[in-house]
């Protein structure tokens, strides 16, 4: 592994986002949209299985890993956009390795995710929601994994993809469910039996449970499983999306 690749490929990933006014505002408004409107549109309603605390503070978590699901997976785009204008192609006869270069666009991915992640956390404060430093160190930990779980999905998306147009849709078509199925809006008992069981199968799940768990002190599951799954998922992920991507035929 060439650090210096891994480094210039990180840094170009920063220049272009930096350079893209729009996608930095963007990738907040939805998130505090949805902050502003469920938690105090709800905030005077009893949710089952939310007693005991503000339904801001259940959904802060939520919302930041949400947020992170999005701009994660969304990553995959900067593959597409590289094929479609052939700078792929010319950084892959440089003579360093694909992995340098896989683990240069995912460390950019994540750097720009977990930005995201902490910028909301910070203007949730303002709107109410509390935790401690303690918390918040931990909670970075499971914010990483859920990026780099994700920027590992995206990139096994873009790999198989021939257009931006085309991936947009199954991003979509993948990314709702994901997060629906999550418990990022409301418990996941609070859910049929049988959707339920698609909710333990969702890798977001583990992750806001997680973070969640950190962030508030409140999770279904015992921080230790969710970190061991997360780490299995992250890993995985990673390693099947860089594979895939050593196996493009565009790359």
């Amino acid at each position: 592994m060439n650090l210096n690749a891994v480094y210039v490929m990180w840094l170009r990933e920063m220049k272009r986002f930096s350079r893209s006014k729009s996608r930095m505002v963007s990738m907040l408004i939805m998130p505090l949209l949805f902050l502003g409107g469920l938690g105090f549109g709800f905030s005077k309603m009893t949710i089952p299985g939310i007693e005991g605390i503000a339904y801001l503070q259940f959904l802060v978590p939520g919302i930041v890993g949400m947020g992170m699901l999005f701009s994660s997976t969304g990553s995959g785009v900067s593959v597409l956009w590289d094929k479609e204008f052939g700078f792929l192609k010319e950084i892959m006869v440089a003579p360093v390795s694909r992995t340098s270069i896989v683990l240069g666009r995912i460390a950019g991915g994540a750097t720009i995710s977990l930005t995201q992640g902490i910028l909301l956390i910070l203007i949730s404060t303002l709107l109410g929601f509390r935790t401690t430093i303690t918390g918040f160190l931990i909670g970075l930990i499971f914010m990483a994994l859920i990026t780099t779980t994700f920027i590992g999905l995206g990139l096994i998306l873009a790999s198989r993809m021939k257009d931006m147009q085309g991936f947009q849709l199954i991003i979509n078509f993948v990314v709702m469910p994901l997060f629906f199925l999550s418990g990022a809006l409301y418990p996941i008992e609070n859910l049929p039996a049988p959707i339920r069981i698609l909710s333990y199968a969702n890798p977001l799940t583990y992750g806001l449970d997680g973070l969640r768990g950190a962030l508030i002190g409140i999770s279904r599951f015992h921080p230790l499983t969710n970190l061991t799954i997360m780490i299995t998922l992250s890993v995985a992920m990673v390693s099947l999306g860089a594979f895939l991507f050593d196996k493009s035929d565009n790359a």
